[in-house]
């Protein structure tokens, strides 16, 4: 094939968008010094890339993952879930017969109720 065209590559890749992207990457990862799937003949990096598309030799669905691959910064790893810590006040001692009282919202609204606000008419006996 002694020229490649958009024509020809947009076969195998519909979007040209994307394909002047995976074409872009494929031409750096020439220039980084991955080996060449087709004869250079005189071509320059981005002209090889479009004909291995053009020409499949290099598969357009593999460039993908290998291009978001290269722009992905973090990688999410699973890693195991961490132990369950003791609470700090379970940690020293057998607390195993303490038990808790539970009041319910209604029985603290009752309690509320029958609490008495301090008077402000309360002084110390020093004669004021």
């Amino acid at each position: 094939m002694a020229r490649v065209t958009v024509e020809d590559c947009i076969e195998k890749v519909d979007n040209r968008f994307e394909l002047v992207l995976l074409a872009a990457h494929r031409a750096r990862l020439i220039s980084s010094g991955a080996p060449l799937t087709i004869d250079r003949d005189r071509d320059k990096n981005p002209v090889v890339a479009l004909r291995e598309i053009a020409d499949e030799t290099i598969s357009p669905d593999d460039l993908k993952e290998d291009y978001i691959h290269s722009l992905q910064k973090h990688v999410d790893v699973d890693e195991p879930e961490a132990e369950q810590v003791p609470l700090i006040g379970n940690s020293g001692g057998d607390d195993n017969g303490v038990e808790f009282d539970r009041m319910t919202e209604e029985d603290l609204l009752r309690g509320l109720e029958g609490l008495v606000p301090p008077s402000d008419n309360h002084h110390d006996d020093d004669g004021d």
